[in-house]
């Protein structure tokens, strides 16, 4: 009798209150009037655990939320049944606005970071340590204010999940620095992420992607690139690329959670190496990027492994 499949938890640092309005056009300058507006939870996490569950996969977002905006964005998991975890904060949840319709590309535009405060990682903390070993935690996006102390009580929660789970970043900024000299089964990054954080190899390649995997007690790396190759590293092995299907692109935002969301959904298979999960993510994020919206896109044929 196989044991069941650990248990996926998202968390999202940085929680987004978003609306989309969309125009039958616009122009930069003048005062518009929407056709339609819509409401939204965003941040990397949520899309995430989202495009997980289109593709079957259990999953509990965890993330900050506080004031007015917050309370919408809860109102909102809560008409939809979306399995979530939020820690109360002081301060008011992000915003964003995402502006569509017309010639225009559509344009997003975000609020300022919003951290949480010492409290609710505090309450994230003990909630994490709280869960049964061999768990699968994937951290997601940005983590505003992560550099300062009071986030002790969440990076020591981190490490005792390195010890009895699996932990898996899709992350940039302070956060890709603390773990990226840890030993995560994967770190998921873009390319302009990749070359920020690796200031000596500023370009991808197969030879710095190479170093950097050699320096890293990160277990696997894989760089995305757009519409471009995506390239993978085992620690002290040899990069490899693989070619995400070609797909007319409408709006990329979120195809990297999405791609992140099939590898979670691969690997929480025995047995299924990052190569296979990066293979099998692929023509999902192709799919999104074809679509607005983010993991909205209708399935490729084939969903399973």
């Amino acid at each position: 009798m196989t044991s069941p499949a650990p248990h996926i938890f998202t968390l999202t640092g940085n929680l987004l209150a978003e609306r989309t309005l969309d125009f039958a056009s616009w122009q930069p300058g003048r005062t518009q009037r929407a056709t339609r507006e819509s409401f939204q939870v965003g941040g990397k996490g949520i899309n995430v655990s989202k495009m997980l569950g289109r593709l079957g996969t259990p999953s509990t977002a965890l993330c900050f939320t506080g004031g007015a905006t917050g309370a919408e964005c809860e109102a909102w998991f809560r008409e939809r049944n979306f399995p979530h975890r939020a820690f109360a904060a002081s301060r008011s949840t992000r915003t964003g606005t995402v502006v569509r319709g017309g010639v225009q590309p559509e344009t997003t535009f975000l609020g300022t970071d919003v951290p949480p405060d010492a409290a609710a990682v505090q309450a994230c903390a003990e909630f994490l340590d709280a869960q049964p070993d061999g768990q699968v935690l994937a951290l997601c996006g940005s983590f505003p204010g992560c550099s300062d102390g009071y986030f002790a009580p969440l990076f020591a929660a981190l490490e005792r999940w390195l010890v009895r789970g699996t932990l898996m970043a899709d992350t940039y900024g302070q956060m890709l620095f603390w773990v990226a000299v840890r030993p995560l089964a994967v770190v998921k990054i873009n390319a302009e992420e990749y070359r920020r954080f690796d200031a000596q190899r500023r370009v991808l390649s197969a030879e710095n992607l190479r170093e950097t995997a050699r320096l890293s007690p990160v277990r696997h790396w894989v760089v995305t690139d757009g519409p471009r190759k995506v390239w993978m590293c085992e620690a002290r092995g040899e990069p490899a690329s693989l070619t995400p299907p070609p797909a007319v692109e409408v709006s990329a935002t979120g195809s990297g959670d999405v791609m992140f969301a099939g590898m979670l959904h691969c690997l929480r298979r025995a047995g299924r190496s990052v190569p296979e999960a990066v293979n099998f993510a692929l023509p999902f994020a192709s799919a999104n990027a074809a679509h607005p919206g983010v993991a909205d896109f209708p399935l490729p044929v084939l969903t399973s492994i």
